[in-house]
């Protein structure tokens, strides 16, 4: 199949739901996607707020709170449809009011009209909804999305579960970010894309208060390829959760924190047999200061390592495998305040200029921060042999 460049638009708006602007961007484009991100009234280099919206045991709808700033990298008024091959539409409280922007609308029936891939997911049905393309439709959304789309003649789906994702024709729609592996999956699927390798299994190497993306990306983004993905954490099981972190610059000499998504695990670390993976990720943020002082992290990083397995380290992910003692004679980067860990190490620091930078040495693959994980994951799925096609 020839490998043709596909480009995709992610509509935006602030406080889109975070992970679901920020896993189909990145994983898109470590599969070799083009996607431009773009709002009403902003451009190019300017963000957006997003917020985080999880399931609160107390209450009887989802907590909210801020998550990242998502940078736009093209502007809105500059768009010209017939250039993309699909659209993608992030939940969160964004749909709200783009439902009722016209220059919105009216971009959202051009993709409708040239019958081009559109997916939508949790609060992102709205706009489909308030561009007249739900009726007769089979769809899914958050289930307070229902009776819009419902008023609208879309044939409604209830989505048993928050992973639900429904695919009729052109569209494609998911009811919120636990369900990004298949909505991902389907919407390659519908750019003409082909998946090959993806019978590969991938442990990640978890702990409370890493970094939010840096944990949900990848891990989504794996999941959608087909590949197996499991996360574990010393001293706990699977089901257990890992609290994690959003770090962002805003404008002070280091990063922010705010409280990130609640992280499940798959798998329990005590029962763990590392010789059935084929590949280890250490997310970054703060989780990795702790984990590399647990003698069982260290072991099983040393037996993966010398396995010569494929291992994808990034930001503060470092920490560990310069703890381990693997990073002797290799070439690597990280986030920069660990260079001191890495050269420390034995290893050679190679500067992430700019900060997505990263970089392969042999069976082991680092990366400084979130922003670079288009490269990081795609560098992986090459050690890997797991390819996208279009």
């Amino acid at each position: 199949m020839a490998n043709l460049k596909r480009r995709v638009l992610l509509l935006c708006g602030d406080y889109m739901e975070d992970q679901e602007a920020m896993v189909p961007f990145q994983a898109l484009q470590a599969y070799g996607v083009s996607v431009d991100a773009v709002c009403p009234g902003k451009k190019a280099g300017d963000f957006c707020r997003t917020a985080i919206h999880q399931k609160s045991p107390t209450h009887q709808t989802y907590s909210a709170s801020r998550g990242h700033n998502f940078t736009l990298n093209a502007t809105f008024d500059d768009i010209e449809a017939e250039k993309y091959d699909g659209l993608i539409i992030p939940g969160g409280r964004a749909p709200e009011y783009l439902a009722i922007d016209a220059s919105v609308v009216d971009l959202v029936k051009i993709f409708s009209d040239s019958t081009k891939a559109i997916a939508a997911i949790c609060h992102g049905p709205l706009v489909l909804a308030a561009a007249g393309l739900v009726k007769g439709r089979k769809c899914t959304a958050y289930h307070t999305v229902g009776p819009v789309l419902i008023a609208a003649g879309a044939d409604w789906v209830e989505p048993e579960t928050m992973a639900a994702c429904v695919v009729d024709g052109n569209i494609i729609t998911g009811a919120s970010y636990k369900g990004h592996p298949e909505f991902i999956r389907a919407f390659v699927k519908a750019l003409g894309g082909n998946i090959t390798g993806s019978d590969k299994r991938i442990l990640f190497l978890c702990g409370d208060f890493m970094e939010d993306y840096e944990v949900a990306v990848p891990f989504q983004s794996l999941q959608a390829l087909g590949c197996h993905v499991d996360g574990v954490c010393p001293k706990k099981k699977a089901g257990d959760i890992c609290a994690t972190a959003v770090h962002d610059f805003e404008g002070d000499q280091t990063y922010s924190e705010k409280p990130g998504y609640d992280f499940t695990l798959t798998a329990d670390f005590e029962a763990l047999v590392a010789s059935s993976y084929d590949a280890l990720v250490i997310p970054g943020g703060r989780a990795p200061a702790y984990l590399a002082l647990d003698k069982k992290v260290i072991a099983l990083v040393k037996q993966i390592m010398e396995a010569k397995k494929p291992v994808a380290s990034i930001c503060h992910g470092q920490q560990i495998l310069a703890a381990a003692g693997v990073l002797q004679g290799r070439k690597c980067t990280a986030y920069p305040a660990v260079k001191l860990n890495v050269i420390l190490a034995g290893a050679t620091w190679l500067e992430p200029d700019p900060i997505h930078r990263c970089f392969t040495d042999g069976n082991l693959v680092t990366g400084a921060a979130w922003p670079g994980h288009p490269e990081f994951i795609s560098q992986l799925m090459a050690l890997l042999d797991v390819r996208v096609s279009f």
